[in-house]
């Protein structure tokens, strides 16, 4: 059994406040890659990038003054071509989410991860190292073509640091 771990598929990241058209180039295949993990029962895990009114007066907000994902807006919902019944979402206030071995959370991972999702030199990068920082002899795996970045080359870049930490990277 394996966990898909799908970081902040939401609309402000596809075709919202800071969509690019790579991002929306991946959805059917995000889709694809969901609606394997569902047929053989596997594990799928959304984070959705959850932000408040007070947006702008935090630190991220002050660096990238672009208010996006703010909580129970349209921009901050995962496409319903994408959405699952009966998985588990997490709401995080910030790039990565530093509590996947809380018990509140996620503590018991599969021995296979798999990663996909947005922005690819922000949350999946963080995401992607928080995760073989707590689980170093899981093997995790991220589906380059089922990720997008801010720009094509921090795309690449982010992908070249998950390398470099002995994260799998294919692009099916």
């Amino acid at each position: 059994m394996k966990a898909l771990i799908v970081i902040d598929m939401q609309n402000d990241f596809i075709d919202g406040a800071l969509g690019t058209k790579e991002a929306v180039a991946i959805v059917p295949r995000v889709k694809q890659k969901i609606e394997e993990y569902q047929k053989r029962g596997d594990k799928i895990i959304f984070t959705r990038d959850t932000h408040r009114s007070d947006y702008l007066e935090r630190h991220e907000g002050k660096m990238l003054p672009i208010p996006h994902c703010i909580y129970g807006t349209d921009g901050w919902m995962i496409p319903e071509t994408l959405d699952v019944p009966d998985c588990r979402y997490i709401d995080k206030d910030t790039f990565g989410w530093p509590f996947w071995g809380n018990n509140n959370t996620l503590s018991v991972f599969e021995p296979d991860m798999e990663i996909v999702g947005l922005c690819t030199d922000i949350c999946v990068v963080s995401n992607a190292l928080i995760l073989r920082s707590m689980y170093p002899e899981c093997d995790i795996t991220v589906d380059a073509s089922c990720c997008a970045g801010t720009t094509p080359e921090k795309h690449m870049a982010a992908l070249e640091v998950m390398k470099s930490c002995q994260i799998n990277i294919i692009n099916e």
